[in-house]
């Protein structure tokens, strides 16, 4: 029963996932992290409480958020707005945090939350800059402790860790590369050593596959979750300009990743003195396509990496291991 009481929360640009366990099982439920606004009347409100679509009332607006925001935005001919951008609250948009929360309420169901303990993820400062992520982490933690949990954060790059390397007494490289930041941290044994962000994820890849091809970013998005792969292939789906451009900016992705943990480990003068090969696991949507995997390990084979590495492995379930490692912290320190 106990176990009941402790979540782990997801909290990403793009989705936000909430994880629980049930008997020797975690449990996953998720909801677009955005919203779309429609001008107010009661009649509407009553409409979508009828059926049964999350919203909510603000300064005479109808906010409508989760994942029914995107089959609104469909229909409007018009884009979701996003609470989040680069990994932390939009500073462009002044709800966001309403609707982060009105989110979160949504997964959790109702009822009292006093008791209950609660892991969030939060991003890793930005590589130089280690104030960079405070606000955000504040933010998140007052409207949690609002809602009736006792709370705790923890870095995505080491929830990557705590999910997928028990078989090595959680020691290696956990990477997030989520849709508004890549997260990396070296752990060693539960503890991390060098953590870090970076903002280049999905985000940054459509954008800039969307600029080169001529396309509408929302668009890229569609066609790479649906068609895009690394390995070769090339469905008549995707226009080949835009299959052309992706590769450019994953492979982006892929060498600016490697060089900042390049630049982050040999900056660290006190890294463990290991005396076997670290594995390294990659989670987060941004590595889903086919092929990932295989040119991301390339790629870090051919630099000059300052740690041995063992593996290189996607994470088992890629886009609930940062959830399913908030939990396993929860479960354990809460």
């Amino acid at each position: 029963m106990e176990n009941r009481k402790r979540f782990g929360l997801d909290i990403g640009t793009s989705r936000i996932v909430l994880a629980h366990a049930s008997g020797d099982s975690f449990q996953f439920d998720s909801q677009l992290n955005a919203f779309v606004s429609l001008p107010f009347s009661k009649l509407t409100c009553s409409v979508l409480e009828k059926e049964g679509i999350p919203h909510s009332r603000v300064d005479g607006q109808i906010l409508v958020f989760g994942d029914a925001s995107e089959r609104f935005a469909d229909l409007l001919h018009t884009e979701t707005r996003r609470p989040m951008l680069e990994g932390t609250l939009n500073p462009s948009e002044p709800d966001g945090l309403a609707v982060v929360r009105a989110i979160v309420e949504l997964l959790a169901g109702p009822g009292d939350k006093t008791g209950c303990k609660l892991c969030y993820s939060v991003p890793a400062a930005p590589l130089g800059s280690p104030e960079g992520t405070k606000f955000h982490n504040a933010a998140l933690h007052q409207m949690l402790t609002e809602l009736g949990y006792e709370v705790r954060s923890l870095e995505e790059g080491l929830a990557v860790v705590f999910a997928e390397l028990a078989d090595s007494n959680y020691t290696g490289i956990g990477i997030s590369c989520g849709a508004g930041l890549s997260n990396v941290c070296l752990a060693y044994l539960s503890v991390p050593v060098v953590s870090f962000s970076l903002p280049r994820a999905g985000d940054h890849v459509d954008r800039g596959a969307a600029g080169a091809a001529g396309e509408v970013a929302t668009r890229v998005r569609v066609l790479k979750e649906q068609y895009f792969s690394l390995n070769g292939h090339a469905p008549e789906q995707l226009p080949a300009k835009l299959r052309q451009a992706l590769r450019v900016y994953y492979d982006d992705l892929i060498h600016s990743l490697i060089a900042a943990m390049q630049e982050a480990f040999e900056e660290q003068r006190a890294l463990p003195r290991l005396n076997r090969p670290l594995p390294l696991v990659l989670a987060g949507g941004s590595v889903l396509p086919p092929g990932f995997r295989e040119r991301f390990e390339q790629a870090l084979r051919a630099a000059d990496f300052p740690l041995r590495v063992s593996e290189v492995r996607l994470a088992s379930d890629p886009l609930h291991a940062t959830a399913k490692g908030a939990l396993v912290a929860a479960l354990a320190d809460m």
